[in-house]
């Protein structure tokens, strides 16, 4: 039977794929460099819009800039005025930061509901993001970052990260809220694209929801395989800025034969929608499609029903509030926990002082290249400290789970939360080390800010899209036609390689 008050609302017959209004915050991004001297022509935008005119240029030349000879492409670094403040491995959290679809899943009795649970839990992380095309910053191979949430009911959902491999990039996480009887491990592989005007992160890797309370395998319990869609930076080089989502998605139930097949669509050069979705539930074994999926990921999402053409709001993302984790304090972070790791890179990021920025990440980046070049020197295999590899395979702990390659290196109780807490809390740092109640808590925001000093942010919301004809295209036409014309005279080489590697940093802008 449903269950009341899970997803229940009214909502008009028609579908809002095509004709919801879309926010302008996704169009615009930061112009300069922090430094309020732009090189640029002056953008004809209001004032209030100043921080946010176009950068586009300002990627263009400062990517030309770094054209020697013998330059090769892969070896380009975006500019640090695109990147967002904090981790990827932070940035995973997105994923779990709306417990009131994620806490109610294991009390659902009917499994299609249950099911229909999931795909909602699944949906409603995908509106949280900074303004315009950010870039998380790349976790080293090594890196870990730990977190926790206190839910209202007085329990706590922890999470712990780690970077599991460097070259191909992968994050490897474990989420788990014990007296919720939920667990979700999962290994992000992000794959690097060039497509001309757009970089595209192909995202590679999959995550297993479990369900602890229901399902054949007591130990397992009833598992959700997910994947995610890729996420493409447009107007890279020329035209506006702008973060989309794309391609097929799914959420897959081996157990009750339920597969969602959820598309993220992109917007054509001459219709359809920004930041939309569409996509069936349907029985796996009989082929029988069950409900139907659209909206936009970044406002309403409606489910049908196929039979009753009853319609609902699956999920409101318009003004939903996540919850963002608490991380132990800075002071009581090892050097190579996330926020420690690149706290001076982020506290130039967020004063615009992106020389500064650029300095602090490259002695990170730089270190890091010593220290594989020393172990490769002397021979050494380097190996996570927190996570293992999956053993999968006919009989193997993990059979079914190979795609995940790593997993957390622990024991963790599936039914007794007491048991499960200190199994977690042993594995890695997680709380402060002398906790306080819940609500004045310490502890670090994972945006870098104390709870109870919370730094003041610049709002970029509401904010209208604007596009600069004329001087800019001429501009760049300009820049282009100085490229060509000193690539023709020989006075510098360049290699095009298919992907190129830090052209968007391996992961997803």
């Amino acid at each position: 039977m449903p269950v009341p008050g899970l997803r229940r609302a009214s909502w008009a017959s028609r579908s809002s794929v095509d004709d919801s209004p879309v926010s302008g915050e996704d169009e615009v991004v930061e112009p300069d460099q922090g430094n309020g001297n732009s090189q640029f022509p002056s953008s004809p935008a209001p004032p209030h819009l100043r921080l946010l005119q176009l950068t586009t240029l300002a990627v263009l030349s400062h990517i030309i800039s770094q054209l020697r000879p013998g330059a090769d492409l892969s070896r380009v670094v975006l500019p640090t005025f695109i990147l967002e403040p904090r981790s990827m491995l932070e940035r995973i959290t997105n994923f779990m930061a709306h417990p009131e679809t994620l806490l109610p899943m294991t009390t659902i009795d009917d499994p299609t509901e249950r099911f229909i649970s999931v795909v909602k839990f699944y949906l409603s992380g995908w509106h949280i993001k900074p303004p315009g095309v950010k870039k998380p910053l790349n976790p080293i191979l090594g890196e870990t970052f730990t977190s926790y949430w206190d839910y209202p009911d007085g329990t706590r959902g922890y999470y712990i990260s780690e970077q599991t491999s460097h070259h191909p990039p992968k994050s490897s996480y474990f989420f788990m809220a014990p007296e919720h009887n939920i667990r979700i491990d999962g290994t992000l592989k992000p794959r690097s694209k060039f497509l001309g005007n757009s970089a595209a992160s192909m995202m590679e890797g999959i995550a297993i929801l479990r369900l602890l309370n229901h399902g054949e395998d007591k130990e397992k319990g009833e598992r959700y395989i997910l994947t995610q869609p890729n996420m493409y930076a447009r107007g890279i080089l020329f035209g506006k800025m702008k973060y989309e989502l794309g391609d097929h998605s799914y959420v897959r139930c081996p157990e009750h034969n339920l597969v969602a097949d959820i598309e993220f669509k992109t917007k054509g050069y001459f219709s359809g929608t920004y930041n939309a979705i569409g996509g069936t539930i349907k029985n796996e074994k009989t082929g029988e499609v069950l409900y139907e999926l659209s909206g936009l990921w970044n406002g309403e999402m409606h489910l049908k029903d196929v039979k009753t053409h009853h319609k609902e709001l699956l999920f409101d993302a318009t003004h939903a509030k996540h919850s963002k984790p608490t991380a132990r304090p800075i002071e009581e972070q090892g050097e190579r926990e996330s926020q420690r790791l690149w706290l001076e890179t982020v506290k130039a990021i967020n004063t615009r002082n992106h020389e500064a920025a650029t300095d602090e990440k490259t002695k990170i980046e730089d270190r890091q290249r010593e220290e594989a070049a020393k172990r490769a020197d002397e021979g050494v295999e380097w190996r996570p400290r927190l996570f293992r590899a999956v053993e999968g395979g006919p009989g193997g702990q993990d059979e079914g789970e190979e795609d995940l390659d790593w997993i957390i290196n622990a024991e963790v109780d599936a039914h007794d939360p007491e048991t499960a807490k200190k199994q977690i809390l042993a594995i890695a740092p997680i709380v402060k080390a002398n906790p306080v109640t819940a609500g004045s808590s310490t502890g670090t925001n994972v945006d870098g800010n104390t709870n109870n000093v919370q730094q003041k942010s610049t709002q970029l919301e509401d904010v209208e899209e604007h596009e600069y004809p004329g001087v800019w295209e001429t501009t760049i036409h300009r820049l282009f036609s100085v490229l060509l014309h000193d690539a023709q005279h020989k006075r510098f080489r360049v290699s095009w390689p298919t992907t190129p590697r830090h052209a968007t940093a391996g992961y997803p802008i």
